[in-house]
């Protein structure tokens, strides 16, 4: 079994925040050439498996100063939450674009080193004995580096953020 964290950057006047709306939006992005295009073009992301831990890893910018007001909340979970009508499947979130400013701002200002000082043992154990310390430390760079690289360029375009959680 597989699940992601889908992010879709989009102009704002182009979201409908209906559940069928976004779940038509977001499964045809989730093609495989449709994706791979988007992420090409840097308007999408995705984290496989490791999203959940990617917001513990920014739980920890809680006691930062970057991360006051629940802006430490934004890259993953954050947003305004679009729910199945009957809860039978994961929602959609959506940020729209000063929210989008926020979480760009807290990624391009928070410190990793900082985060992965808070946060980095539980997440290192949370692999195994078998996984090496800078190893884990290294997947967890490259997701920050991502999703600082994908915010940044919604936020500079003015977009709004749709994410999907696949399951």
């Amino acid at each position: 079994m597989s699940f992601h964290m889908h992010l879709r950057a989009v102009p704002d006047s182009e979201v409908r925040l209906d559940y069928a709306w976004l779940e038509e939006f977001m499964g045809a992005a989730w093609d495989w050439d449709v994706h791979q295009a988007e992420y090409q073009a840097g308007i999408a992301s995705s984290i496989e498996k490791d999203f959940r831990s990617v917001h513990e890893l920014y739980a920890a910018g809680r006691g930062l100063p970057e991360g006051r007001d629940g802006v430490w909340e934004l890259p993953i979970f954050g947003g305004g939450i679009v729910y199945h009508p009957d809860d039978k499947q994961p929602p959609f979130v959506h940020l729209p674009p000063d929210t989008v400013r926020q979480a760009s701002a807290f990624l391009a200002d928070v410190s990793f080193d900082a985060l992965w000082e808070a946060a980095g043992p539980k997440l290192h154990t949370a692999f195994g004995p078998d996984w090496d310390e800078g190893d884990v430390r290294d997947i967890y760079v490259h997701h920050h580096a991502g999703l600082r690289a994908f915010y940044q360029r919604a936020a500079m375009a003015g977009r709004a953020v749709v994410k999907a959680f696949w399951y």
